[in-house]
């Protein structure tokens, strides 16, 4: 039997679990994915929504409301902490679990019910936001937040608009709270600078634009759309994110090449779909690492207050 109606439609992942299997061997991660992903389904059924498919690593699920589905995101972030937890306590590989995050992506529309499955635009969006999410964040689209009530509403942060892959008309996106980790430390150690800085400048060949902190979020890519655009084949529409977090600029990737980072003392930092704070001066290596020559380098220098005045 067909129905079509307005739905609501969450699409979770579990990020890092390619890590486990090296760790863990196939028989124990498969083991611990298909843990942590039935983990995911309660909240859902608790919400008043059902799982419309598991996707290996993730699920698909629907709700009748948006109010619902916010609330069944959150619930699922606090579900695989939970898991995580009890993995750590054991010791040994499953300390592993740690690397894995989980992503989470919803937008509302006109949806097909067929046969227990889903389809329509609000699937496609929902899938391809997806792709955009950094490390245990969700994003939902504009349809959803008007949706929500006023308290839940004030919850969110406004991402701007995103191109999503396949669609011509850019996306208004939000974001859950920012991160849900308050830390501001780079992957090798914290840092804390003396002064807070509240400007970064970004160059790439000849095209230098200065950001300031308020200005946030920016977006590195290819499309026309991005705030930041960097024409070469290897980088993606939208590739990487800065973010103002935690008194610091946080770039996050949301590519399929990866995007690098390198500081003034000559470590590579590899982001594959992780993030990390910039300082001081370095560069950002889109779809390929900065020690390569033929890669796109955006060069980075975060500065000061009155060092540099940001673009109106």
């Amino acid at each position: 039997m067909t129905q079509i109606s307005e739905r609501t439609i969450l699409f979770a992942d579990l990020r890092g679990s390619t890590g486990l299997f090296e760790t863990l061997g196939n028989a124990e991660a498969t083991a611990v994915v298909t843990q942590c992903v039935a983990a995911l389904g309660p909240p859902v059924a608790q919400r008043g929504g059902h799982v419309v498919k598991t996707l290996g690593d993730g699920l698909m699920a629907v709700f009748d409301t948006p109010a619902q589905a916010a609330k069944a995101a959150l619930q699922m972030h606090e579900a695989l902490t939970a898991v995580t937890a009890r993995g750590l306590s054991q010791g040994g590989g499953w300390a592993a679990l740690h690397a894995l995050t989980l992503q989470i992506a919803v937008a509302r529309g006109e949806v097909v019910d067929m046969n227990g499955d889903c389809f329509g635009d609000a699937v496609n969006v929902a899938a391809r936001l997806l792709d955009h999410a950094g490390d245990s964040e969700t994003l939902v689209t504009g349809a959803v937040l008007e949706g929500l009530p006023a308290a839940q509403r004030r919850q969110f942060r406004s991402l701007d608009q995103i191109v999503l892959r396949g669609r011509v008309e850019p996306v208004p996106v939000f974001v859950l709270g920012g991160r849900r980790t308050d830390s501001a430390a780079t992957q090798f150690g914290d840092v804390a600078p003396p002064v807070e800085p509240d400007t970064i400048r970004l160059s790439w060949l000849d095209h230098g634009v200065s950001f300031a902190s308020r200005q946030m979020p920016v977006v590195l890519g290819r499309s026309p759309q991005a705030h930041y655009r960097v024409d070469d084949s290897r980088v993606s529409r939208s590739h990487a994110r800065l973010d103002w977090h935690g008194g610091g600029f946080q770039l996050s990737d949301l590519s399929y090449n990866g995007t690098y980072v390198r500081f003034a003392d000559g470590e590579i930092v590899s982001l594959r779909r992780g993030s990390c704070t910039l300082h001081g001066r370095g560069s950002i290596g889109l779809g390929g690492s900065p020690a390569d020559p033929t890669s796109a380098c955006v060069r980075f220098e975060v500065l000061r207050f009155g060092d540099a005045d940001p673009l109106p």
